[in-house]
């Protein structure tokens, strides 16, 4: 393994060199996903313009919820419910899949030309292009509730972390997935643990005084609150971001380097 593969523009223009190929296996993923649906790839639209209905309902007239101890500024609790949602669903998504985005593709592996470290970026793909429906629905609810502010354009810049952190994660379990197949298993059991200890349905203003260390120091609790605070219009905390987006970029080179030292064996584990 070179020096390169702690080289944050080496990995990121080697990322880009293999575009066309990631965009056209990104393509396949999401088509084979809704393939044999009655409305195809309509889902993709209809999923979360349902999952936003059935929080409208259940947390604005049956609950009537209230988010603690934070003025919105007026923004609908479920709307700040989704779209921390929309956030952490990008990391869940494409970490859960990770164990078996190199598994997956035994005949890849076995090709010793075929750039291996571009499977663990195919949830990513697929999660982010879900990511970006769900987007505009939260635009037209925006909108439709006459929240729509200016400083929304910054949502996607914000994520930049979360997809950091997803990625760099994504190399370390695609790579120990090819060994351990428990890993499919594992893995979402953990995210799902994660969405809890993270800020997705409160804010962390609302966790006790003695647990908020563990908030403070979560890069997707930063993001969260970040893009939650955009959407409601209020100002963001650059500080917390910018902590975040530095421990995601370790993560990143750090599941890269990994990902590299173990190809080698991965025809032979498969």
């Amino acid at each position: 393994m070179s020096a390169d593969a702690f080289n944050p523009l080496r990995i990121g223009s080697d990322i880009w060199r293999h575009r066309y190929l990631l965009g056209q296996l990104i393509k396949r993923d999401v088509l084979l996903r809704y393939r044999g649906a009655m409305f195809g790839v309509l889902w993709i639209f209809l999923s979360p313009l349902f999952m936003l209905a059935i929080f409208a309902f259940v947390f604005g007239q049956v609950f009537q919820a209230r988010w603690p101890q934070q003025s919105g500024g007026g923004l609908p609790f479920w709307l700040l419910l989704y779209s921390g949602l929309i956030t952490f669903n990008i990391f869940a998504e494409t970490v859960s899949r990770a164990p078996a985005s190199v598994r997956g593709y035994p005949s890849f592996v076995k090709k010793i030309i075929f750039p291996l470290h571009i499977l663990p970026l195919v949830p990513l793909g697929a999660a982010l292009v879900h990511a970006a429906f769900n987007f505009l629905i939260l635009l037209a609810a925006l909108a439709w509730t006459g929240n729509l502010h200016g400083q929304i354009l910054l949502f996607p810049v914000l994520l930049l972390p979360v997809l950091l952190l997803a990625l760099g994660i994504s190399w370390f379990v695609g790579a120990w997935g090819v060994y351990i197949k428990d890993m499919t298993q594992i893995v979402p059991m953990f995210v799902q643990m994660l969405m809890f200890l993270s800020p997705v349905f409160y804010p962390a203003s609302a966790v006790p005084a003695v647990l908020r260390p563990i908030y403070h120091y979560n890069p997707l609790g930063a993001v969260i609150e970040s893009t939650r605070s955009v959407v409601a219009g209020q100002p963001v905390e650059w500080g917390p971001w910018g902590l975040s987006l530095a421990f995601c970029l370790a993560s990143l080179v750090l599941g890269y380097a990994f990902f590299e030292h173990s190809r080698e064996e991965f025809a032979d584990a498969l």
